[in-house]
């Protein structure tokens, strides 16, 4: 099972040509792919027509969707949030703490292209989908 990020999905949606879309692209109907709760809302709510938002939504909503909010996992990714930014590092979005969190706790690989994961795959042994 692998987890897609956001930017892989919203770049998906627009159709903006990345190895990671190109994976997705391949992945998908081949590979057992999971949505997070977190990760669906931020792409949902970037659509601005109607129809376009119904599309994505029924294509989503085909994956098994994760609540990755909950106690557990907000303490970890504070702990997490808080060791990397003693080491000078500071993750531009508390989600993508939340969201590698959630990945490194139930061992599931992540999909992303975003730099803000890195130190998580670093420090925490993040699996990232090699590509």
């Amino acid at each position: 099972m692998i987890l897609v990020g956001s930017s892989v999905w919203i770049d998906y949606f627009n159709g903006v040509r990345t190895p990671q879309t190109g994976w997705l692209d391949a992945a998908l109907g081949q590979e057992v792919l999971a949505m997070g709760d977190i990760i669906l809302t931020e792409v949902l709510q970037g659509f601005w027509r109607d129809t376009d938002y119904k599309r994505a939504r029924r294509l989503l909503l085909r994956f098994p969707v994760f609540e990755m909010w909950g106690q557990e996992i907000a303490l970890k990714s504070a702990e997490h949030y808080r060791f990397l930014r003693k080491k000078g590092i500071t993750v531009r979005k508390t989600v993508d703490v939340v969201i590698a969190t959630f990945c490194i706790r139930h061992d599931i690989p992540l999909l992303h292209d975003d730099r803000d994961f890195m130190p998580l795959e670093k420090y925490f042994n993040l699996r990232a989908v090699e590509i």
